[in-house]
């Protein structure tokens, strides 16, 4: 093994343990994409408003024994009608807030934040 090998290695360790702490010490996964759930159930969204990053992916899963629809305010995103079971999930691509309801039943009201 050469000289130079053997003195960098001290430096190389000391460079992988400080990357292995940032990543568990920030919580931040470079292979898992972020997830969120609301859940749909007697004529509620569980979170009402979630707070979220950019890039976080938001499923909606229907609880509820009737259908429910999911509209954007602005139009950035509409499900179809879910029955019970049925899911929809939106990436938020960017940041901002984004208003919804159900458009079966417009009291129902819920908040993305996405910063």
């Amino acid at each position: 093994m050469s000289t130079a090998f053997i003195s960098a290695r001290p430096a190389l360790a000391a460079i992988a343990l400080a990357a292995a702490l940032a990543l568990g010490l920030t919580g931040a996964s470079p292979l898992a994409a972020a997830e969120t759930v609301v859940k749909i159930d007697n004529f509620t969204f569980t979170p009402d408003t979630a707070e979220i990053a950019v890039g976080t992916t938001v499923t909606w899963t229907n609880d509820d024994d009737i259908p429910h629809a999911l509209a954007e305010v602005e139009r950035r995103f509409k499900s179809k009608a879910l029955d019970t079971g049925d899911s929809f999930s939106f990436t938020f691509t960017s940041s901002g807030t984004y208003e919804y309801f159900c458009s079966l039943h417009p009291h129902m009201k819920g908040k993305i934040v996405v910063k």
